[in-house]
Order: structure tokens, then C-alpha cells, then sequence
């Protein structure tokens, strides 16, 4: 795979099956106190629309966040399908150590009892510059989703 540039990289997939319909499970995403409760950020402001922002913070001090990921919603079609560009990262310990065009692609599909969720995220360059923070956001995804699929449980009671 390679970007615009032509400059090859990598992306992640995971899905899981989830006994919530659509509507809601897509709402998971663009919902704050939702985003809240599935990806343990301290805070989260979202403008949900075709152009809109995304944006959470983790960290006990709003002032000095222990990290920060802000994204524009480049589609917003609920409830099938939202794509994340133009991220922004701060983390205490400064910015990415590699430039990167990332794209995360969130959909949704009808499923008997329920639905799937997907992330495809791309753009993680292919160089060893990226190879820790690719690991991490592998890892990350898959207990991300472990905390999807958890607060789905929850939230059904």
C-alpha cells in the first residue's frame, strides 16, 4: 500500500460483533460521554457532521492533557460510516517521531442480532522510524475494541 506521495505504508483492521443495532453502535462514536466511556478519555467535544471535529483529551489536568488527538470528520453518513482525516497529536512527550497522513475509517453494518463495527486505519509509514508507534496502535485498537464491546454489555443492562 502506499499514499499520495507514493511512499509505501501500513494500516490496521479489527472489527468485533456487537448486540446493538446500528444507530446505536455508530452513536459510540460520535457521542461524548460515550467516547467517555469505551476509550477512557477525560474529555471529548465532537461536532457531528460531514466536516465536523473530533477531538478527546486523556489526562487528570485539562490545562497540561497527558495526550490529545483532534480529527476532522471528512464523512459523517449515519449509520453506516464515519472517516476521520487531518489529525492533529499532542502528547506530553511531544509530537509523532515520523510525518504521517492517517485516515481511520469507522463503519457500521447490520448483522443478525446486531452489528459489526470496523476500523481500518492507514497511513502509518513503513519505515522503522514507525514500527513502535504501529505496534502500540495495534495493541491499542484491540483493547480499544475489548472496551467497545464491554461498555455495549454494559450500557444493554
Amino acid at each position: 500500500m502506499s499514499d499520495e506521495s507514493g511512499a509505501a505504508v501500513r494500516e490496521h483492521v479489527h472489527e468485533v460483533e456487537l448486540p446493538a443495532a446500528p444507530e446505536q453502535v455508530f452513536a459510540l462514536l460520535h457521542t461524548p460521554s460515550a467516547i467517555r466511556g469505551w476509550w477512557s478519555a477525560a474529555r471529548a467535544v465532537v461536532v457531528p457532521e460531514t466536516g465536523g471535529t473530533w477531538a478527546a483529551a486523556w489526562g487528570a489536568n485539562e490545562d497540561d492533557p497527558d495526550f490529545v488527538t483532534t480529527a476532522t470528520m471528512s464523512v459523517f453518513d449515519p449509520p453506516r460510516r464515519i472517516v476521520f482525516t487531518d489529525y492533529t497529536y499532542l502528547a506530553r512527550e511531544g509530537g509523532l517521531p515520523f510525518e504521517a497522513d492517517f485516515v481511520t475509517e469507522f463503519t457500521v453494518e447490520a448483522r443478525e442480532g446486531g452489528s459489526v463495527l470496523r476500523v481500518r486505519q492507514s497511513g502509518f509509514p513503513a519505515g522503522p522510524e514507525a514500527d513502535a508507534f504501529y505496534a502500540g496502535c495495534e495493541q491499542g485498537w484491540a483493547d480499544t475494541f475489548e472496551a467497545v464491546a464491554r461498555f455495549v454489555a454494559e450500557t444493554a443492562r
